[in-house]
């Protein structure tokens, strides 16, 4: 099935769910920070079918979070490690699994624990660069920065959300 790309929408978000493509790459980017490098264990830990997997690997290769290197040669095998723009990918998953286990996780508590390396347990928190505090949706607005098309700028119905 044929999707809609949002890779040139104006819109930060829709670029990186576009660059991701489905639930698996998340996933994938998840074991790789488990520290997991080959094909093998990918498919072992995730129960993926083998060509979803080698599809999602070559996106991610191809889209610069993760590079492809040879770990043998006879018969070549490679390993997936995470680039830089995969590793800052981190800070993603773990407001994700903060959501999951605020919202998703049973009377039992988080399934896995964030282990910082101050000594604590601890969860992502989203707060502003510029003072510090939490980052809200009630204290929050969007508005156009300054790489939103001015074409569209024009569009009552975007005048209408950035206001």
């Amino acid at each position: 099935m044929k999707h809609t790309s949002f890779a040139d929408w104006p819109c930060s978000i829709a670029r990186t769910v576009d660059l991701l493509g489905d639930r698996w790459a998340p996933l994938v980017l998840r074991e790789c920070f488990y520290g997991l490098r080959r094909f093998d264990e990918f498919q072992r830990e995730l129960g993926i079918a083998r060509n979803t997997l080698t599809e999602r690997l070559r996106r991610l290769v191809a889209d610069g979070l993760l590079e492809k290197r040879a770990y043998q040669s006879e018969p070549v095998r490679h390993e997936y490690l995470l680039t830089e723009q995969g590793r800052d990918f981190f800070g993603v998953l773990a407001a994700m699994a903060r959501w999951g286990d605020r919202w998703l996780a049973g009377e039992q508590g988080p399934p896995v624990l964030l282990h910082h390396e101050c000594g604590a347990d601890s969860h992502a928190e989203v707060v502003c660069a510029a003072c510090g505090e939490p980052m809200r949706a009630g204290n929050t607005r969007a508005r156009m920065g300054p790489g939103f098309p001015e074409a569209l700028a024009d569009h009552t119905s975007v005048r209408k959300r950035f206001s």
